[in-house]
Protein backbone atom coordinates (compact mmCIF):
# COMPACT_ATOMS: atom_id res chain seq x y z
CA UNK A 1 0.00 0.00 0.00
CA UNK A 2 1.43 3.91 -0.93
CA UNK A 3 1.21 5.86 1.98
CA UNK A 4 1.38 8.65 0.04
CA UNK A 5 -1.57 7.76 -1.80
CA UNK A 6 -3.77 11.59 -2.82
CA UNK A 7 -7.18 9.97 -1.08
CA UNK A 8 -7.94 12.02 1.75
CA UNK A 9 -8.09 10.27 5.28
CA UNK A 10 -11.54 11.19 5.76
CA UNK A 11 -12.85 9.60 2.66
CA UNK A 12 -10.81 6.36 3.76
CA UNK A 13 -12.54 6.86 7.50
CA UNK A 14 -16.14 7.57 6.03
CA UNK A 15 -15.52 4.52 3.44
CA UNK A 16 -14.92 2.12 6.45
CA UNK A 17 -17.70 3.77 8.85
CA UNK A 18 -19.78 2.85 5.84
CA UNK A 19 -18.56 -1.07 5.51
CA UNK A 20 -18.78 -0.91 9.27
CA UNK A 21 -22.61 -0.64 9.22
CA UNK A 22 -23.89 -4.18 7.79
CA UNK A 23 -21.39 -6.11 10.44
CA UNK A 24 -22.92 -4.00 13.42
CA UNK A 25 -26.48 -4.21 11.62
CA UNK A 26 -26.07 -8.17 11.22
CA UNK A 27 -29.47 -9.61 12.09
CA UNK A 28 -30.35 -7.40 14.67
CA UNK A 29 -33.94 -6.78 13.61
CA UNK A 30 -34.23 -10.52 14.02
CA UNK A 31 -33.46 -10.53 17.84
CA UNK A 32 -35.17 -9.43 20.97
CA UNK A 33 -34.31 -6.70 23.21
CA UNK A 34 -31.49 -8.30 24.86
CA UNK A 35 -31.30 -7.80 28.41
CA UNK A 36 -33.52 -5.95 31.20
CA UNK A 37 -31.91 -2.59 31.10
CA UNK A 38 -32.72 -2.72 27.42
CA UNK A 39 -36.59 -3.38 27.79
CA UNK A 40 -36.76 -1.25 30.62
CA UNK A 41 -35.03 1.88 28.68
CA UNK A 42 -37.55 1.12 25.69
CA UNK A 43 -40.42 1.69 27.79
CA UNK A 44 -39.28 4.34 30.06
CA UNK A 45 -38.64 6.66 26.73
CA UNK A 46 -41.90 6.01 25.69
CA UNK A 47 -43.15 7.20 29.01
CA UNK A 48 -40.89 10.61 28.81
CA UNK A 49 -42.27 10.74 25.10
CA UNK A 50 -45.76 11.06 26.73
CA UNK A 51 -44.65 13.10 29.49
CA UNK A 52 -44.46 11.25 32.40
CA UNK A 53 -40.83 11.43 34.23
CA UNK A 54 -41.34 9.46 37.09
CA UNK A 55 -38.05 7.16 35.36
CA UNK A 56 -36.37 9.97 33.65
CA UNK A 57 -33.44 9.69 36.40
CA UNK A 58 -32.94 5.83 35.96
CA UNK A 59 -29.80 4.98 35.73
CA UNK A 60 -28.70 8.83 36.10
CA UNK A 61 -28.84 8.95 32.72
CA UNK A 62 -31.45 11.74 31.54
CA UNK A 63 -29.79 12.80 28.72
CA UNK A 64 -30.23 8.84 27.07
CA UNK A 65 -34.34 9.06 27.77
CA UNK A 66 -34.90 12.95 26.64
CA UNK A 67 -32.72 11.82 22.86
CA UNK A 68 -34.61 8.67 22.06
CA UNK A 69 -38.37 10.28 23.19
CA UNK A 70 -38.67 12.50 20.22
CA UNK A 71 -38.31 8.72 18.34
CA UNK A 72 -40.97 7.50 20.63
CA UNK A 73 -43.00 10.20 19.30
CA UNK A 74 -43.10 8.53 15.65
CA UNK A 75 -43.14 4.80 16.21
CA UNK A 76 -42.82 2.19 19.54
CA UNK A 77 -41.34 -0.62 17.30
CA UNK A 78 -38.27 -1.67 19.34
CA UNK A 79 -36.17 -2.75 15.78
CA UNK A 80 -36.10 1.32 15.44
CA UNK A 81 -34.58 2.14 18.77
CA UNK A 82 -32.03 -1.18 18.52
CA UNK A 83 -31.37 0.33 14.78
CA UNK A 84 -30.80 3.53 15.65
CA UNK A 85 -28.45 2.92 18.59
CA UNK A 86 -26.35 0.54 16.88
CA UNK A 87 -25.45 3.35 14.14
CA UNK A 88 -24.81 6.05 17.39
CA UNK A 89 -22.35 3.54 18.58
CA UNK A 90 -20.77 4.32 15.14
CA UNK A 91 -20.19 7.95 15.66
CA UNK A 92 -17.89 7.36 18.44
CA UNK A 93 -15.27 5.44 15.90
CA UNK A 94 -15.42 7.74 13.34
CA UNK A 95 -14.55 10.79 15.68
CA UNK A 96 -11.68 8.59 17.39
CA UNK A 97 -10.53 7.67 14.65
CA UNK A 98 -10.20 10.87 12.67
CA UNK A 99 -9.04 12.71 16.17
CA UNK A 100 -5.72 10.30 15.60
CA UNK A 101 -5.53 10.89 12.11
CA UNK A 102 -5.13 14.66 12.89
CA UNK A 103 -3.03 14.59 15.48
CA UNK A 104 -0.54 11.89 14.26
CA UNK A 105 -1.04 12.26 10.33
CA UNK A 106 -2.18 8.96 10.18
CA UNK A 107 -2.01 7.17 6.11
CA UNK A 108 -5.45 7.23 4.94
CA UNK A 109 -5.21 3.58 4.67
CA UNK A 110 -4.25 3.28 8.22
CA UNK A 111 -7.04 5.42 9.09
CA UNK A 112 -9.42 3.20 7.03
CA UNK A 113 -8.13 0.08 8.89
CA UNK A 114 -8.17 1.55 12.33
CA UNK A 115 -11.74 2.54 11.97
CA UNK A 116 -12.69 -0.88 11.18
CA UNK A 117 -10.21 -2.43 13.42
CA UNK A 118 -12.45 -0.26 16.37
CA UNK A 119 -15.30 -0.97 14.36
CA UNK A 120 -14.97 -4.82 14.33
CA UNK A 121 -13.82 -5.12 18.10
CA UNK A 122 -15.70 -8.22 19.82
CA UNK A 123 -17.33 -6.26 22.77
CA UNK A 124 -18.09 -2.89 20.90
CA UNK A 125 -19.78 -4.79 18.04
CA UNK A 126 -21.68 -7.07 20.96
CA UNK A 127 -22.51 -3.97 23.11
CA UNK A 128 -23.53 -2.08 20.21
CA UNK A 129 -26.78 -4.21 19.74
CA UNK A 130 -28.69 -3.15 22.69
CA UNK A 131 -30.46 -0.29 24.23
CA UNK A 132 -29.16 1.49 26.93
CA UNK A 133 -26.71 4.37 27.51
CA UNK A 134 -23.23 2.33 25.89
CA UNK A 135 -23.58 4.32 22.50
CA UNK A 136 -24.01 7.98 24.11
CA UNK A 137 -20.92 7.39 26.73
CA UNK A 138 -18.75 6.10 24.21
CA UNK A 139 -19.75 9.15 22.13
CA UNK A 140 -19.08 11.64 24.72
CA UNK A 141 -15.69 9.73 26.23
CA UNK A 142 -14.55 9.94 22.22
CA UNK A 143 -15.44 13.61 22.63
CA UNK A 144 -13.92 14.20 25.82
CA UNK A 145 -10.63 12.83 24.89
CA UNK A 146 -9.80 14.94 21.70
CA UNK A 147 -11.18 18.00 23.76
CA UNK A 148 -8.93 17.48 27.05
CA UNK A 149 -5.74 16.74 24.61
CA UNK A 150 -6.60 20.14 23.16
CA UNK A 151 -6.47 21.39 26.56
CA UNK A 152 -3.48 20.14 27.27
CA UNK A 153 -1.43 21.50 23.92
CA UNK A 154 -3.22 24.58 23.77
CA UNK A 155 -3.88 26.00 27.59
CA UNK A 156 -6.67 28.50 27.32
CA UNK A 157 -10.28 29.03 28.50
CA UNK A 158 -11.34 28.20 25.60
CA UNK A 159 -10.08 24.53 25.18
CA UNK A 160 -10.51 23.76 28.80
CA UNK A 161 -14.45 24.96 28.56
CA UNK A 162 -14.90 22.65 25.54
CA UNK A 163 -13.80 19.85 27.53
CA UNK A 164 -15.55 20.35 30.81
CA UNK A 165 -18.81 20.74 28.29
CA UNK A 166 -18.35 16.76 26.52
CA UNK A 167 -17.49 15.94 30.74
CA UNK A 168 -20.71 17.71 31.73
CA UNK A 169 -22.29 15.43 28.41
CA UNK A 170 -21.23 12.35 29.59
CA UNK A 171 -22.33 12.71 33.34
CA UNK A 172 -26.04 13.68 31.75
CA UNK A 173 -25.45 10.71 30.14
CA UNK A 174 -23.97 8.41 31.89
CA UNK A 175 -22.91 7.98 35.93
CA UNK A 176 -20.08 6.01 34.90
CA UNK A 177 -18.46 9.01 33.92
CA UNK A 178 -17.47 9.48 37.24
CA UNK A 179 -14.71 7.16 36.79
CA UNK A 180 -13.39 9.86 33.91
CA UNK A 181 -12.95 12.35 37.35
CA UNK A 182 -9.42 10.74 38.52
CA UNK A 183 -8.12 10.45 35.72
CA UNK A 184 -8.57 13.69 34.46
CA UNK A 185 -6.99 15.19 37.72
CA UNK A 186 -4.30 13.09 37.17
CA UNK A 187 -3.79 14.62 33.77
CA UNK A 188 -4.15 17.87 35.58
CA UNK A 189 -1.48 17.33 38.25
CA UNK A 190 0.71 16.17 35.13
CA UNK A 191 0.31 19.19 33.78
CA UNK A 192 1.17 21.33 36.33
CA UNK A 193 0.29 24.89 34.50
CA UNK A 194 -2.36 26.05 37.24
CA UNK A 195 -5.10 26.94 34.49
CA UNK A 196 -7.68 25.29 36.47
CA UNK A 197 -7.19 27.85 39.37
CA UNK A 198 -6.38 30.64 37.68
CA UNK A 199 -9.33 33.59 36.82
CA UNK A 200 -11.87 31.71 38.42
CA UNK A 201 -12.02 28.94 36.02
CA UNK A 202 -12.47 26.46 38.30
CA UNK A 203 -15.61 27.88 39.88
CA UNK A 204 -17.10 28.11 36.06
CA UNK A 205 -16.02 24.75 35.74
CA UNK A 206 -18.33 23.47 38.37
CA UNK A 207 -20.90 25.64 37.39
CA UNK A 208 -21.40 24.64 34.26
CA UNK A 209 -21.06 20.86 35.54
CA UNK A 210 -24.06 21.85 38.12
CA UNK A 211 -26.24 23.13 35.46
CA UNK A 212 -27.71 20.27 33.85
CA UNK A 213 -28.08 18.90 37.48
CA UNK A 214 -29.71 21.75 38.27
CA UNK A 215 -32.29 22.44 35.07
CA UNK A 216 -32.79 18.48 35.22
CA UNK A 217 -33.62 18.32 38.47
CA UNK A 218 -35.50 21.64 38.36
CA UNK A 219 -37.69 19.67 35.53
CA UNK A 220 -38.10 16.79 37.36
CA UNK A 221 -39.51 18.96 40.51
CA UNK A 222 -42.15 20.60 38.57
CA UNK A 223 -43.27 16.82 37.19
CA UNK A 224 -43.67 15.70 40.57
CA UNK A 225 -40.17 14.05 41.37
CA UNK A 226 -38.32 15.10 44.88
CA UNK A 227 -35.75 17.91 43.91
CA UNK A 228 -32.80 15.35 44.93
CA UNK A 229 -33.81 12.39 43.13
CA UNK A 230 -30.98 12.48 40.32
CA UNK A 231 -29.01 12.62 42.99
CA UNK A 232 -29.96 10.14 44.82
CA UNK A 233 -29.35 7.75 41.88
CA UNK A 234 -26.07 8.09 42.03
CA UNK A 235 -26.06 7.78 46.18
CA UNK A 236 -27.42 4.40 45.85
CA UNK A 237 -25.74 3.04 42.80
CA UNK A 238 -22.31 4.43 45.17
CA UNK A 239 -23.68 2.92 48.45
CA UNK A 240 -25.97 0.24 47.57
CA UNK A 241 -28.17 -0.54 50.91
CA UNK A 242 -29.42 -3.97 49.87
CA UNK A 243 -27.98 -7.07 48.02
CA UNK A 244 -29.80 -7.24 44.91
CA UNK A 245 -31.93 -10.35 43.25
CA UNK A 246 -28.68 -12.17 42.82
CA UNK A 247 -27.52 -11.55 46.15
CA UNK A 248 -25.06 -8.97 45.45
CA UNK A 249 -24.17 -6.64 47.95
CA UNK A 250 -20.82 -4.35 48.03
CA UNK A 251 -19.11 -2.33 45.07
CA UNK A 252 -15.48 -3.51 44.83
CA UNK A 253 -14.75 -6.69 44.09
CA UNK A 254 -10.98 -6.72 43.81
CA UNK A 255 -9.99 -9.27 40.33
CA UNK A 256 -6.92 -8.45 38.74
CA UNK A 257 -7.25 -11.34 36.05
CA UNK A 258 -10.86 -10.82 34.83
CA UNK A 259 -10.33 -8.71 32.13
CA UNK A 260 -6.61 -9.93 31.33
CA UNK A 261 -8.86 -13.22 30.44
CA UNK A 262 -11.31 -11.47 28.82
CA UNK A 263 -8.93 -10.13 26.73
CA UNK A 264 -7.53 -13.41 25.72
CA UNK A 265 -10.29 -14.89 25.24
CA UNK A 266 -12.16 -12.43 23.32
CA UNK A 267 -10.59 -9.98 21.94
CA UNK A 268 -7.48 -9.25 19.07
CA UNK A 269 -3.70 -9.94 19.37
CA UNK A 270 -3.41 -5.78 18.58
CA UNK A 271 -5.53 -5.06 21.69
CA UNK A 272 -1.92 -6.63 23.81
CA UNK A 273 0.02 -4.83 21.65
CA UNK A 274 -1.79 -1.69 22.76
CA UNK A 275 -1.73 -2.86 26.56
CA UNK A 276 1.70 -3.57 26.42
CA UNK A 277 3.61 -1.72 23.62
CA UNK A 278 3.50 1.52 25.39
CA UNK A 279 5.35 0.83 28.30
CA UNK A 280 8.60 0.44 25.91
CA UNK A 281 7.44 4.08 25.06
CA UNK A 282 7.50 5.09 28.69
CA UNK A 283 10.70 3.24 29.45
CA UNK A 284 11.93 5.00 26.40
CA UNK A 285 10.64 8.65 27.53
CA UNK A 286 11.91 8.33 31.20
CA UNK A 287 15.41 7.14 30.08
CA UNK A 288 15.81 10.23 27.93
CA UNK A 289 14.59 12.29 30.78
CA UNK A 290 12.08 13.55 29.27
CA UNK A 291 9.44 12.61 31.59
CA UNK A 292 8.76 15.20 34.38
CA UNK A 293 5.61 17.04 35.72
CA UNK A 294 4.80 19.87 33.92
CA UNK A 295 6.35 18.58 30.51
CA UNK A 296 3.60 17.23 27.65
CA UNK A 297 2.95 13.67 27.38
CA UNK A 298 3.53 12.20 23.98
CA UNK A 299 0.25 11.29 21.98
CA UNK A 300 0.59 7.30 22.55
CA UNK A 301 1.18 8.02 25.94
CA UNK A 302 -1.81 10.23 26.63
CA UNK A 303 -3.87 7.60 25.54
CA UNK A 304 -2.11 4.94 27.13
CA UNK A 305 -2.71 6.62 30.70
CA UNK A 306 -6.41 6.71 30.06
CA UNK A 307 -6.04 3.10 28.85
CA UNK A 308 -4.34 2.03 31.78
CA UNK A 309 -6.29 4.05 34.36
CA UNK A 310 -9.58 2.16 33.13
CA UNK A 311 -7.97 -0.73 33.42
CA UNK A 312 -6.57 -0.71 36.83
CA UNK A 313 -9.88 1.54 38.60
CA UNK A 314 -12.31 -1.60 37.03
CA UNK A 315 -9.95 -4.26 38.07
CA UNK A 316 -10.73 -2.69 41.82
CA UNK A 317 -14.87 -2.51 40.91
CA UNK A 318 -17.19 -5.11 39.86
CA UNK A 319 -16.34 -6.63 36.71
CA UNK A 320 -18.32 -6.95 33.49
CA UNK A 321 -16.70 -6.72 30.00
CA UNK A 322 -18.81 -3.03 29.49
CA UNK A 323 -16.27 -2.42 32.25
CA UNK A 324 -13.68 -1.40 29.71
CA UNK A 325 -16.27 0.13 27.26
CA UNK A 326 -13.82 3.15 26.29
CA UNK A 327 -10.55 1.53 26.69
CA UNK A 328 -10.95 -1.06 23.64
CA UNK A 329 -10.91 2.10 20.82
CA UNK A 330 -7.83 3.37 22.76
CA UNK A 331 -6.62 0.18 22.98
CA UNK A 332 -6.87 -0.80 18.94
CA UNK A 333 -5.07 2.02 18.49
CA UNK A 334 -2.35 2.05 20.28
CA UNK A 335 -1.74 -1.09 19.20
CA UNK A 336 -1.31 -0.04 15.14
CA UNK A 337 0.32 3.29 16.24
CA UNK A 338 3.00 0.74 18.22
CA UNK A 339 3.28 -1.20 14.98
CA UNK A 340 3.54 2.38 12.55
CA UNK A 341 5.95 4.00 14.63
CA UNK A 342 9.87 4.39 14.06
CA UNK A 343 11.89 2.09 16.50
CA UNK A 344 15.80 3.31 16.26
CA UNK A 345 14.94 4.88 12.77
CA UNK A 346 13.29 1.98 11.21
CA UNK A 347 9.62 1.38 10.41
CA UNK A 348 7.95 -1.78 9.53
CA UNK A 349 7.60 -1.64 5.95
CA UNK A 350 3.87 -0.71 4.60
CA UNK A 351 3.27 -4.32 3.05
CA UNK A 352 4.20 -5.88 6.21
CA UNK A 353 2.20 -3.39 8.37
CA UNK A 354 -1.10 -3.97 6.08
CA UNK A 355 -0.45 -7.67 6.03
CA UNK A 356 -0.57 -7.58 9.77
CA UNK A 357 -3.91 -5.07 10.58
CA UNK A 358 -5.42 -7.37 7.94
CA UNK A 359 -4.60 -10.60 9.88
CA UNK A 360 -5.71 -8.70 12.87
CA UNK A 361 -9.13 -8.02 10.80
CA UNK A 362 -9.82 -11.21 9.72
CA UNK A 363 -9.22 -12.12 13.62
CA UNK A 364 -12.03 -10.10 14.89
CA UNK A 365 -14.15 -11.16 12.10
CA UNK A 366 -13.72 -14.69 13.39
CA UNK A 367 -14.40 -13.57 16.61
CA UNK A 368 -17.57 -11.74 15.18
CA UNK A 369 -18.95 -14.95 14.11
CA UNK A 370 -18.40 -16.94 16.84
CA UNK A 371 -19.49 -14.80 19.48
CA UNK A 372 -22.00 -12.67 18.13
CA UNK A 373 -23.69 -13.75 14.51
CA UNK A 374 -23.55 -17.18 15.84
CA UNK A 375 -26.20 -16.84 18.34
CA UNK A 376 -28.77 -14.80 16.20
CA UNK A 377 -31.95 -16.61 15.59
CA UNK A 378 -35.38 -15.18 14.70
CA UNK A 379 -36.50 -14.38 17.83
CA UNK A 380 -38.97 -17.17 19.51
CA UNK A 381 -40.94 -14.59 21.73
CA UNK A 382 -43.03 -13.97 19.15
CA UNK A 383 -44.03 -17.76 18.98
CA UNK A 384 -44.34 -17.18 22.93
CA UNK A 385 -46.98 -14.03 22.61
CA UNK A 386 -48.85 -16.48 20.07
CA UNK A 387 -49.20 -19.17 22.38
CA UNK A 388 -50.56 -17.10 25.12
CA UNK A 389 -53.06 -15.04 23.15
CA UNK A 390 -54.45 -18.06 21.72
CA UNK A 391 -54.55 -19.89 25.54
CA UNK A 392 -56.64 -16.47 27.25
CA UNK A 393 -54.19 -13.98 27.31
CA UNK A 394 -54.35 -12.24 30.41
CA UNK A 395 -51.04 -10.85 32.34
CA UNK A 396 -48.70 -13.24 32.07
CA UNK A 397 -44.93 -13.82 34.95
CA UNK A 398 -41.97 -13.79 33.42
CA UNK A 399 -38.82 -15.16 35.90
CA UNK A 400 -36.41 -11.25 35.51
CA UNK A 401 -36.52 -11.09 32.40
CA UNK A 402 -38.78 -8.49 30.21
CA UNK A 403 -38.00 -10.01 27.03
CA UNK A 404 -41.66 -10.93 26.04
CA UNK A 405 -42.66 -7.41 26.50
CA UNK A 406 -41.87 -5.78 23.31
CA UNK A 407 -44.31 -8.49 21.71
CA UNK A 408 -47.11 -9.32 24.14
CA UNK A 409 -50.10 -6.63 24.32
CA UNK A 410 -51.29 -7.45 27.85
CA UNK A 411 -48.83 -6.94 30.86
CA UNK A 412 -45.69 -8.45 31.41
CA UNK A 413 -44.82 -8.73 35.39
CA UNK A 414 -40.71 -9.86 36.44
CA UNK A 415 -40.40 -11.81 38.87
CA UNK A 416 -37.17 -12.68 41.44
CA UNK A 417 -39.06 -15.17 43.39
CA UNK A 418 -41.40 -18.62 43.14
CA UNK A 419 -42.74 -17.42 46.36
CA UNK A 420 -44.49 -14.01 44.51
CA UNK A 421 -46.31 -16.04 41.77
CA UNK A 422 -49.11 -17.27 44.10
CA UNK A 423 -50.21 -13.65 44.91
CA UNK A 424 -50.14 -13.23 41.14
CA UNK A 425 -52.65 -15.51 40.28
CA UNK A 426 -55.02 -14.32 42.56
CA UNK A 427 -54.70 -11.28 40.77
CA UNK A 428 -55.86 -12.79 37.67
CA UNK A 429 -52.22 -14.18 36.63
CA UNK A 430 -52.98 -17.72 34.71
CA UNK A 431 -49.57 -18.09 33.52
CA UNK A 432 -45.43 -17.53 34.10
CA UNK A 433 -42.64 -17.58 31.57
CA UNK A 434 -39.75 -19.68 32.78
CA UNK A 435 -37.03 -17.30 30.56
CA UNK A 436 -33.83 -18.47 30.86
CA UNK A 437 -32.57 -14.87 31.45
CA UNK A 438 -32.92 -16.16 35.51
CA UNK A 439 -29.91 -18.15 34.43
CA UNK A 440 -27.58 -14.68 33.37
CA UNK A 441 -28.78 -12.82 35.99
CA UNK A 442 -28.26 -16.16 39.20
CA UNK A 443 -31.10 -15.48 40.40
CA UNK A 444 -31.78 -18.62 41.81
CA UNK A 445 -35.17 -18.67 42.98
CA UNK A 446 -37.18 -21.29 40.64
CA UNK A 447 -36.43 -24.86 41.28
CA UNK A 448 -39.56 -26.39 41.70
CA UNK A 449 -41.01 -24.31 38.75
CA UNK A 450 -38.66 -25.86 36.42
CA UNK A 451 -38.81 -29.39 37.34
CA UNK A 452 -42.63 -29.09 36.29
CA UNK A 453 -43.51 -30.55 32.81
CA UNK A 454 -43.80 -27.30 31.09
CA UNK A 455 -46.97 -26.37 28.36
CA UNK A 456 -45.27 -25.14 25.98
CA UNK A 457 -41.16 -24.48 25.11
CA UNK A 458 -39.09 -22.67 22.68
CA UNK A 459 -35.09 -22.04 22.14
CA UNK A 460 -33.87 -18.32 22.70
CA UNK A 461 -30.23 -18.90 21.56
CA UNK A 462 -28.74 -15.19 22.26
CA UNK A 463 -30.07 -16.04 25.66
CA UNK A 464 -26.86 -18.44 25.87
CA UNK A 465 -24.18 -15.94 24.56
CA UNK A 466 -21.41 -16.13 26.40
CA UNK A 467 -20.64 -12.24 26.56
CA UNK A 468 -24.20 -11.66 27.69
CA UNK A 469 -23.52 -14.04 30.50
CA UNK A 470 -20.36 -11.58 31.45
CA UNK A 471 -21.85 -8.46 31.04
CA UNK A 472 -24.10 -9.31 34.09
CA UNK A 473 -21.24 -10.47 36.03
CA UNK A 474 -21.53 -7.28 37.34
CA UNK A 475 -25.28 -7.94 38.53
CA UNK A 476 -24.12 -11.25 39.86
CA UNK A 477 -20.84 -10.68 41.62
CA UNK A 478 -19.61 -13.97 39.99
CA UNK A 479 -16.15 -14.59 39.31
CA UNK A 480 -15.15 -14.87 35.13
CA UNK A 481 -14.54 -18.57 35.83
CA UNK A 482 -18.37 -19.09 37.70
CA UNK A 483 -19.75 -16.62 34.83
CA UNK A 484 -18.41 -19.00 32.34
CA UNK A 485 -19.71 -22.10 34.21
CA UNK A 486 -23.20 -20.95 34.19
CA UNK A 487 -23.27 -19.76 30.33
CA UNK A 488 -21.91 -23.80 29.56
CA UNK A 489 -24.78 -24.87 32.08
CA UNK A 490 -27.06 -22.52 29.85
CA UNK A 491 -26.14 -24.05 27.00
CA UNK A 492 -27.26 -27.80 27.71
CA UNK A 493 -30.80 -26.35 27.88
CA UNK A 494 -33.11 -27.63 25.24
CA UNK A 495 -35.15 -24.36 25.37
CA UNK A 496 -34.44 -21.29 27.30
CA UNK A 497 -38.24 -19.73 27.06
CA UNK A 498 -40.92 -22.26 28.78
CA UNK A 499 -44.55 -21.23 30.11
CA UNK A 500 -46.19 -23.33 32.65
CA UNK A 501 -49.50 -22.78 34.53
CA UNK A 502 -49.50 -20.90 37.61
CA UNK A 503 -51.07 -22.94 40.45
Amino acid sequence: MNSKSTISPALYLAFALLLLVPVRLHGLTQMALPDFDSVRNWQIVQEVAAGDLRHLFRHASPLFMLLYAPVAWLTADYRVFLVLNALLALVPIGMLAAFVARETRLPGWQTGLLTLLMGSATFLTFGGRDFTMSAGSLLCFAGLQAAYYRRLQQPGPATLYRATLWLLLGLSFNYKFLLTLPILAVLEWWQADGLLWRRGHWWRVILLLAAPFTLLSAVGWLAGLPWYTWGAVYYSVLFPGAANAAGRTANLHPDLLYYFRFLLDFESWLVWVGLLGPLGLLWLQWRAGRLRRGQALPFELYLAVWGWCLLAGMSLLLKAPRGLLWAYGLWYTLGLLMLARPWRGRRLPAPLLAALLLAALAGNFYRLQREVYAYIRPTSYPAVAAWLTAHGGGPVASTVGLGLTSFYPDTVQSVTREAALPALARRGYRYVLLDTYWRVTNVQQFDSLRRRPPLAAWPEPALTSPLLFLEHSEFTGLSYEQTLHRQQQARQDTAQLRVYGIR
